[in-house]
């Protein structure tokens, strides 16, 4: 893809998007990389950001500058023991301020990345297009700080968010243009939690339901092999024919929590089947909707690893059941 500098088309002033004190949303950025750091500033100014601090990973090491502002975009593909943290620390900040952080990293480097960063709910991207970049932007920008957003007036609010849409359809286009469908992932993003289907049922279904002796988890080697079948079909077709990474992590941690296991990100984003920047969105919408959980390493506070929650896994365990016989057929 080309790197030359876009425009946002059609936009409202830069100055429509602003703070309840008047001044444009800002924006902080850091990176080591020069051309990611002013990929990351240009497009940031053509959102019509205030850019209030930009620098190398230096700047953080040295204590993060003052006035981080409303979005922090940071990319590190390589981490050491200080950068580890200096992201802890910028995590915390974040997340103390109710700002928005986005991370772009490697996937050598995501576990770390990973377990860094469990307050501030950040996006975290792994080598991602410029056009990613841009998504992740647009979707930070659309759950702007609460102070920014809940104190400005209903048309100031519209306006943002016209402005967040605006930025991600120019992504999608952009990545249309390079042959990449990877942009387009976020909006598959519409189901519905478990609980809302249980919650407008009857009490006396409810009670029911609750009475009901819970099945067991299916045998791990059944989910196993119908992974497999899954996987085999990419012999023979595209792959992206078949790409459902909500039903493929799912099984993944069916089989895992049947023997016992646990799985890191990274493991959870080769079972998707999808990049690992589509596949980290998903595990963030799963664990919005209740089906996943974070889960630290007591032994290790470094690391963290994913799992099913107990609601995820009894619906697990209750398909598995009423698919009976059918059910490596069927998945």
């Amino acid at each position: 893809m080309s790197q030359a500098r876009f425009e946002l088309p059609d936009l409202p002033p830069a100055s429509a998007a602003c703070s309840p004190t008047g001044l444009p949303l800002s924006i902080s950025i850091f990176a080591d990389r020069a051309h990611v750091r002013g990929e990351m500033g240009d497009d940031a100014a053509a959102a019509g950001f205030r850019i209030a601090a930009s620098g190398d990973l230096a700047v953080l090491l040295a204590g993060e500058p003052q006035g981080l502002g409303d979005i922090v975009l940071l990319d590190c593909p390589a981490l050491d023991g200080a950068t580890l943290a200096a992201l802890v620390r910028l995590d915390m900040r974040v997340a103390h301020a109710g700002a928005r952080l986005v991370v772009s990293t490697s996937l050598d480097a995501l576990e770390d990345v990973f377990a860094c960063l469990d307050q501030s709910r950040p996006q975290i991207l792994v080598d991602p297009t410029r056009a990613e970049r841009v998504i992740a932007l647009g979707r930070a920008l659309a759950h702007a700080p609460g102070t920014s957003v809940r104190e400005v007036s209903d048309e100031g609010r519209v306006v943002l968010l016209r402005l967040a849409e605006q930025v991600e359809q120019l992504a999608e286009r952009l990545d249309r243009l390079s042959g990449s469908a990877s942009a387009s992932a976020g909006s598959a993003f519409r189901f519905e939690s478990p609980g809302a289907g249980f919650a407008a049922r009857s009490a006396d279904e409810g009670d029911r339901l609750v009475r009901q002796i819970r099945p067991a988890l299916p045998d791990p080697r059944l989910v196993r092999r119908i992974i497999r079948q899954r996987q085999l079909r990419g012999r023979f077709f595209d792959a992206e024919l078949f790409a459902d990474p909500a039903w493929d992590m799912l099984l993944d941690l069916t089989a895992a929590r049947a023997e016992h296991q646990r799985v890191s990100v990274t493991s959870l984003c080769i079972a998707s089947g999808v990049p690992p920047t589509t596949a980290l969105r998903w595990i963030g919408q799963m664990t919005e909707a209740g089906l996943f959980q974070r889960v630290e390493d007591e032994a290790d506070r470094r690391r963290a690893f994913i799992a099913l929650t107990d609601r995820a896994a009894d619906a697990m365990a209750r398909y598995f059941v009423e698919a009976g016989a059918g059910a490596a057929v069927m998945a």
